[in-house]
């Protein structure tokens, strides 16, 4: 029983660091690269592309042994697109902001290589508690780097946080970091720095 639980808790933990989806896997990197200009774009895009990963991979791992093996891809996208849709018309009704923020790239969730790609590696050939676990490590770990993707772009772009001013006015912005030029640098960084902690890591 323990060991089930240590290893429960390490395919939990994966998808915060070591399998991080976007730092160590570089999936997902289209909308992390296109709405992190600010924290609220980026927690609001990590917890929709959460519930969908989650939802799906629940419906996926049930239905993993009466999917069709030749139209196993269409099924899980359809499957997908559900909740895609779900997730896109409660932000426009409840947060039609945040929605009209995120634009296109809520219904492109359909097609993010995070949310197919663990159904066809973990959740089509588990059970759906351990479906359940890997969804919400790998999701919470693409929360995570988008937030502080869009902290670091938004502190430094508008010396806001979560639309907070946090900077006197003695800090001058910097236009580059709202702008795509901006995405590009600082998720660069932080692949990097996860890149030299691995490192460090692994001579310990």
């Amino acid at each position: 029983m323990a060991k089930k639980s240590i290893s429960l808790s390490k395919e939990f933990l994966k998808g915060l660091w070591d399998d991080n989806p976007v730092l160590r896997m570089l999936l997902g990197l289209c909308p992390t690269l296109a709405v992190t200009n600010s924290a609220i774009n980026g927690l609001s895009m990590g917890l929709a592309t959460t519930f969908v990963l989650l939802s799906s991979s629940i419906i996926i791992s049930l239905l993993r042994k009466v999917i069709p093996h030749q139209v196993r891809i269409a099924g899980y996208i359809v499957i997908i697109a559900t909740f895609v849709t779900v997730a896109d018309k409660f932000l426009a009704a409840y947060l039609p902001e945040i929605s009209k923020a995120l634009g296109p790239y809520v219904p492109l969730i359909v097609v993010n290589c995070l949310i197919l790609g663990r159904q066809e590696a973990f959740s089509s050939k588990n059970g759906v508690g351990r479906s359940i676990i890997d969804a919400l490590g790998m999701g919470l770990g693409f929360v995570f780097v988008l937030v502080v993707l869009g902290s670091i772009r938004e502190i430094l772009g508008s010396a806001t946080l979560f639309n907070i001013q946090v900077l006197g006015d003695w800090f001058n912005p910097w236009m580059i970091m709202i702008l795509p030029p901006g995405a590009f640098l600082t998720l660069g960084l932080l692949i990097g720095l996860g890149n030299w902690l691995n490192e460090r890591k692994v001579k310990i």
